[in-house]
């Protein structure tokens, strides 16, 4: 409670490790709360919280809570879970994937995401999930980072056509993008100008806490 307390402060780290994927994972009380950082990235809780908040809330909880199935990529300390449960007490089922089995143990030991009932958590590469499942979703949220840099994967052709495959009727994906520089900028624009599916809308949400930009897919029909 003292750390919480003088969090307000200062950031106060109490825990941190590297794992075969991430060369810095850091838990933190930042502003009174636990967040999960890479080196230079929020991962879970803190800003990162509030920028995918601000994409569900833009969908609009109220078409969120009677959905079936949630697909996350990307899963880290689970803040986005964290928020489908609590705050918008959903309670169909979640698939989080996520490669790093070492950021699980930490999601669990310190933001008790094992105490989720209706998760289920695979261990996999997104890309790989992606090509082997054949469940589809009502909700797909994409929020893949190694530190500040996104995996090519992302932003290719077949990937989105796949996540789009995988999409139910009237269903949503919600893809987070970093902008750091102009390349970035310039590589969600196109991303974006070459999105051709007419049973699709495409928008985007700039700027969100800085330097994040959400991606929203509907699916018309």
């Amino acid at each position: 409670m003292i750390k919480k307390i003088f969090s307000y402060l200062i950031p106060i780290k109490i825990y941190e490790t590297k794992s075969s994927l991430s060369k810095s994972i850091e838990v933190t009380w930042t502003n009174g709360e636990l967040v999960l950082d890479s080196k230079n990235a929020n991962y879970s809780y803190g800003s990162l919280q509030r920028i995918l908040r601000f994409g569900l809330k833009n969908i609009g909880y109220e078409k969120i809570v009677p959905m079936k199935h949630i697909l996350v990529l990307g899963v880290a300390g689970g803040s986005v879970i964290k928020t489908l449960v609590d705050e918008i007490k959903y309670k169909g089922k979640i698939t989080g994937v996520e490669i790093d089995p070492e950021i699980i143990k930490i999601a669990n030991t310190y933001f008790k995401l094992d105490e989720v009932k209706n998760l289920e958590i695979v261990i996999d590469d997104a890309f790989e999930f992606v090509l082997k499942t054949k469940t589809k979703y009502d909700l797909i949220i994409i929020d893949i980072f190694q530190d500040t840099t996104m995996p090519n994967f992302l932003f290719e052709t077949f990937f989105i056509n796949r996540i789009c495959f995988l999409l139910k009727s009237h269903g949503f994906i919600l893809f987070n993008t970093m902008l750091l520089d102009e390349s970035q900028n310039l590589r969600n624009k196109k991303y974006v100008s070459e999105f051709f599916k007419s049973e699709f809308k495409i928008k985007t949400i700039p700027r969100v806490e800085v330097h994040n930009e959400l991606i929203v897919i509907e699916k018309l029909d």
